[in-house]
């Protein structure tokens, strides 16, 4: 037989046991090492020569497209399979490669929801650092356990020189540093439950390019102390590898941690549907999921979509909680609304996808012959779907983008489509009738890699205007009573308009309270908004939670209101997504309906009515609210040599920038600064210049603040001429 159809087999096998499956990701800062780790790995399982592990041109498995090669990071999340023995047992390890740059922190998102522990790594010689706490932020956020793995172990001796002592030290401040960050951000079960140890193992140390790894418990059971790490440094290149794969390899202490500390899927989905799902736990559906039950309802969710270059279909990837997936059978879209026919289910043979005639839950997989968005719940018919997959980070930058060729216009509508499909992070406006297409994402690199795979793999030809920032809409103070007529006359809305409180706008941000529109009896919602101060009627009146703003609901004994309460609410998401100051989004609003007087005869009160009357109230109530707005600003960290002190912090100051803190470390200095995005275009290129390309920079926070005063008149002129509004307010 051949030997890649058994491993095949395997893989099938052992994908039918939940208890011997991990689903699990890699995580880290930018240049951190990620894909030479999982290269390693790779190399361990057979799916690659160990001699190209970690090598930027032979290796690098996992980068899936030539930019990624070219610039040295990962782009687009990966999934590989593998299997691993451990303690005389066969285990199944899915592992989703996961970005480290920022600006793709959105396929670090949807790679949590499909996994339930991830490897954290951290350079040995930077520690921790922004893009650390972010990961960690967002497996946290889905209650994905982590283990941690110290890397780059090579530049302590080669480079730093340190001596086995003070590598001893550097790994428990790395330590501290990394369990400090977990009992900030973990939620209060987990915040002791879920620290790593040094002395367990859920703390591990090596060099994924020079492919070793350790850990106290296997120096212990080996005999080996921190000076034969130090030793192995003083072998030539070629004894070092051979010594390393025989005696500390990579592969076998990382996956061993991770059969060891990471929980497999009937384990781990006990705690995290109810975190995921806001269904009834003790529907049928909801006991399915809980219990990871193959026999049991479908319930599929698609994290990550994929184009086939060569066919372009469309290939879904994602998690099965519940159910078995089978080729030809119809399943359902619970966003979609609608029903489709899967034609393959696919799981990963290593890097490559092959084809099953059945997986059960429990398992990381993909499926064709479904066209839907990364988010979508797959079930048997309509169920509850999981909940709304919340990015860390919120689009900043647009580009408009057409064609070179004014003929290519559909294609380039068609790309356009499938690019949102691709990169959920990436956000598509598509106007047909004015051909005008805009693209936002959340830096210049993302937009630049987008434009370039547009040209280069979608062989569309465009040209892109300069980047424009995103503003947003909002009210400083509480609104007069305002009045909404219809262009009838036959129907008055009467509403008040206040900025919402600051606890119920930081828990829609941290996904704690979930967007979208709130059925009758929402006990888990009226529970949260009443720890965060409000009453207990203000809680019931709650009717929708849409991008960060909320809809109530006052009136008192109004019949009728049942029938048109879905029309205000489709009225007041139109004044979201368009503000009255220069059309862009609103945020952080409070749309209050006080009462209505409504005709009794449906037929005067239809959308034609009600859209102008809610609109043009919620509109002047803004007004009288004090309209303003809102520009994105970035907390950024910037290392560079000490020299160029100055230079960056003038350069900061030269932006609008505030200084936060500054400190120095060695010849190096870490300076924090708050920068508008209006004022980074080209930031990198800058901070290289004032810096003769030693400076780097990496974006630890980022927030929406008020324009200041004296430059909010001459913004808003300039968006409105831009987008050819009237310039009256």
């Amino acid at each position: 037989m051949p030997k890649e159809e058994t491993k095949l087999q395997r893989i099938f096998q052992l994908a039918k046991n939940p208890v011997h499956i991990r689903n699990i990701a890699t995580s880290a800062h930018i240049h951190h090492g990620k894909t030479a780790f999982t290269d390693n790995l790779l190399a361990a399982s057979g799916y690659m020569a160990a001699k190209y592990a970690g090598d930027l041109d032979k290796g690098m498995a996992t980068w899936q497209h030539s930019d990624e090669q070219e610039r040295l990071l990962t782009v687009d999340a990966a999934n590989v399979s593998m299997v691993h023995d451990f303690g005389g047992k066969e285990y199944l390890i899915n592992l989703i490669d996961t970005p480290g740059h920022v600006d793709f922190s959105g396929n670090v998102t949807r790679a949590m929801r499909a996994v339930d522990g991830t490897i954290v790594l951290v350079c040995a010689s930077e520690g921790i650092m922004p893009q650390t706490e972010t990961v960690l932020k967002q497996a946290l956020r889905e209650r994905v356990k982590p283990i941690l793995f110290i890397n780059k172990v090579d530049r302590m001796i080669k480079e730093l020189k340190l001596s086995p002592e003070e590598m001893q030290k550097r790994f428990i401040k790395i330590f501290e540093d990394f369990n400090r960050l977990i009992e900030e951000i973990a939620e209060p079960e987990y915040k002791e439950k879920w620290k790593v140890s040094i002395l367990d193992g859920s703390v591990a140390f090596g060099s994924a390019r020079d492919n070793w790894g350790m850990s106290v418990p296997y120096m212990k059971q080996k005999g080996m102390t921190f000076k034969d790490i130090v030793k192995i440094y003083e072998m030539s290149e070629e004894d070092r590898n051979k010594w390393t794969w025989e005696n500390a390899p990579l592969y076998k202490v990382i996956l061993d941690a991770v059969i060891k500390h990471l929980p497999d899927p009937i384990t781990a989905q006990k705690y995290r549907i109810p975190k995921i799902w806001p269904g009834d736990l003790e529907s049928e559906f909801g006991k399915d999921l809980m219990n990871c039950n193959a026999n049991g309802k479908l319930g599929f969710m698609i994290t990550r979509i994929t184009i086939d270059p060569i066919s372009g279909k469309e290939i879904s990837a994602g998690r099965l909680f519940s159910g078995k997936l089978r080729p030809g059978m119809e399943v359902y879209l619970n966003l979609g609304k609608q029903k489709q026919k899967i034609q393959q289910v696919l799981i990963y043979n290593g890097v490559r996808p092959e084809v099953l005639e059945e997986i059960p839950a429990g398992n990381v997989l993909a499926v064709s012959g479904i066209s839907g968005f990364a988010g979508e719940t797959i079930t048997l018919e309509p169920e509850e779907p999981f909940r709304e997959l919340k990015h860390i980070f919120e689009p900043v930058i647009t580009k408009a983008i057409e064609p070179v060729r004014p003929m290519d216009l559909p294609k380039l509508v068609e790309v356009l489509k499938k690019v949102a499909k691709e990169d959920p992070s990436i956000k598509i406006q598509i106007n047909e009738e004015t051909g005008e297409n805009l693209m936002s994402g959340m830096g210049e690199l993302h937009l630049e890699i987008i434009e370039n795979r547009i040209k280069t793999e979608k062989n569309v030809d465009i040209k892109t205007s300069a980047p424009i920032v995103v503003y947003r809409e909002t009210v400083m103070k509480k609104s007069p009573e305002v009045m909404g007529k219809s262009p009838n006359k036959h129907n008055l809305f009467f509403f008040e308009i206040a900025p919402l409180e600051g606890p119920v706008y930081e828990a829609i941000k941290k996904g704690e309270i979930a967007e979208g529109r709130i059925k009758k009896k929402d006990e888990i919602l009226w529970k949260k908004l009443s720890s965060l101060g409000l009453s207990n009627d203000e809680a019931r009146q709650y009717k929708e939670v849409y991008k960060s703003c909320v809809f109530l609901d006052k009136t008192k004994g109004l019949i009728q209101i049942s029938e048109v309460i879905g029309l205000i609410m489709d009225a007041f998401e139109q004044v979201v997504d368009s503000g009255p100051i220069v059309r862009e989004p609103c945020m952080r609003l409070k749309v209050s309906l006080i009462d209505a007087k409504l005709h009794e005869d449906a037929i005067h009160r239809g959308p034609a009515q009600v859209y102008p009357a809610i609109r043009d109230a919620i509109k002047e109530g803004m007004a009288k609210a004090t309209s303003v707005l809102f520009e994105p600003i970035q907390t950024h960290l910037i290392e560079s040599p000490i020299e160029f002190m100055g230079e960056v912090t003038n350069l900061v100051s030269s932006k609008r920038g505030q200084l936060l803190n500054i400190t120095q470390e060695g010849a190096r200095v870490l300076i924090e600064g708050k920068i508008p995005v209006s004022e980074m275009i080209g930031w990198s290129s800058d901070l290289r210049s004032a810096t003769e390309g030693r400076g780097v920079s990496s974006l630890m926070d980022q927030a929406f603040e008020k324009v200041p005063n004296e430059v909010q008149e001459k913004v808003i002129r300039q968006i409105r001429q831009r987008k050819g509004i009237k310039e009256a307010v």
